[in-house]
């Protein structure tokens, strides 16, 4: 079932609740630090046998067990991603694969069905496609931007619909609220990856059941770890960490405390990042979309989620850092690519939410997963530029320098 702000009004949300909320939680170190201590051990030790037997069972409140199921410092960070995505709790793991491995794996099982967007993290492609079949998960992969066509392939056995909010590469833009509509008739679940819009979107306020995020983005934004989470309702965080049939306690996907620690410490100015992350690829956009360059960014009015995502966003923190150069070949990306490298526009690298800009060939690399004509069918061009906007203060600089660099083709 969708959450509780399912019925509420967007409107009614202040975009600033998040990162207050956030920030206004107290979580103190044992000795008082400002920071909380990491709890840097494997298991932990009980004052009876029967306080011990009740933690296996799951009613021992407060204690903690062992890594794998949770220890404190990775609890501090859940809580805080709860709050992030303003639902009753969370859980973190070892990557954002992970988080979306549990979470299917939890909700779905052998023999029955979910439908999937056709536009994707190749990653993620991968592994609904080639590994969940195995398991005997059926999957029907679909335009999510077609709600039609989504609740066409919902059928008795399906569990759960998935979608990114803005998807990697192409940046279209889901309808959270009609996917939400299209799950609750049918009694599934909608999960979907929030990833590239931290802050700017919360799907759980606008319907979805479980949001997952790959916190080694822009969540994290030191391109430092690797990380994910799984934010949902109590009761399904408790599925997974069950010590008999959760994936994620079964599984083992957990995250290292010293990781969880240094996340908790960068979430608090993911607020201040996204708002310049948003502002610098806006600024690009457009001036690259006045030249004639074909552009992907829902932040310009030509583009076909730009009004939905004004309807359902936390205007606030803008359109996000996130934008696609289509320059038509792979070897004129290969060139174009190589030229912002060496004019110091930023990094020739696979991931985002760095502070320096980060930019890739998803044909040739986040995307290669996905065979060729699949990826033409959803128009992932082979001469597709991915660029992840980083923090620069003279954004003007790089623009011109973006500019110098397709002009010489």
């Amino acid at each position: 079932m969708a959450g509780d702000w399912y019925n509420r009004e967007i409107e009614d949300y202040s975009p600033y609740d998040a990162a207050s909320r956030i920030q206004d939680k107290l979580a103190f170190g044992e000795f008082g630090d400002v920071n909380p201590s990491i709890a840097d051990s494997s298991t932990y030790t009980f004052l009876t046998p029967g306080t011990m037997r009740q933690a296996f069972e799951g009613s021992a409140e407060g204690c903690f067990l062992y890594s794998r199921h949770w220890n404190p410092t990775n609890k501090y960070l859940a809580d805080a991603l709860a709050l992030l995505e303003d639902t009753a709790a969370a859980h973190v793991a070892a990557s954002g694969i992970a988080s979306i491995a549990c979470t299917i794996l939890q909700l779905c099982a052998a023999g029955e069905h979910m439908v999937c967007a056709r536009t994707i993290y190749g990653g993620t492609w991968a592994l609904i496609k080639n590994l969940l079949p195995r398991m005997g998960i059926e999957v029907t992969f679909v335009d999510i931007q077609d709600l039609a066509a989504v609740e066409a392939a919902v059928g008795f056995r399906t569990r759960l619909i998935y979608c990114e909010s803005i998807s990697n590469p192409l940046l279209e833009v889901a309808d959270i609220r009609g996917l939400a509509s299209i799950a609750k008739k049918h009694a599934c679940q909608l999960v979907v990856d929030n990833t590239f819009s931290p802050l700017l979107l919360t799907p759980h306020r606008l319907g979805a059941d479980v949001v997952v995020h790959s916190l080694t983005k822009f969540i994290n934004g030191t391109s430092d770890c690797v990380a994910g989470c799984i934010c949902g309702p109590e009761s399904f965080i408790e599925e997974l960490a069950n010590v008999n049939s959760g994936t994620g306690m079964l599984l083992g996907a957990v995250l290292d405390s010293h990781r969880a620690a240094s996340i908790l410490k960068n979430l608090h100015g993911l607020h201040v990042r996204m708002k310049q992350h948003s502002a610098n690829a806006q600024y690009l956009a457009e001036g690259l979309s006045e030249r004639g360059y074909k552009v992907y960014y829902p932040g310009l009015p030509g583009h076909p989620g730009h009004e939905l995502l004004q309807r359902t966003m936390n205007p606030a923190y803008g359109f996000g850092g996130m934008l696609a150069l289509d320059v038509e070949t792979a070897s004129n990306a290969d060139k174009v690519m190589t030229r912002m490298q060496e004019e110091k526009v930023g990094y020739l690298a696979v991931s985002l939410g760095y502070f320096k800009t980060l930019f890739s060939s998803p044909s040739a690399s986040t995307s290669s997963e996905i065979p060729p004509e699949e990826r033409k069918a959803i128009g992932l061009s082979d001469g597709l530029i991915r660029i992840s906007v980083g923090l620069d203060e003279d954004i003007d600089r790089s623009l011109h320098r973006i500019i110098a660099c397709l002009t010489r083709l």
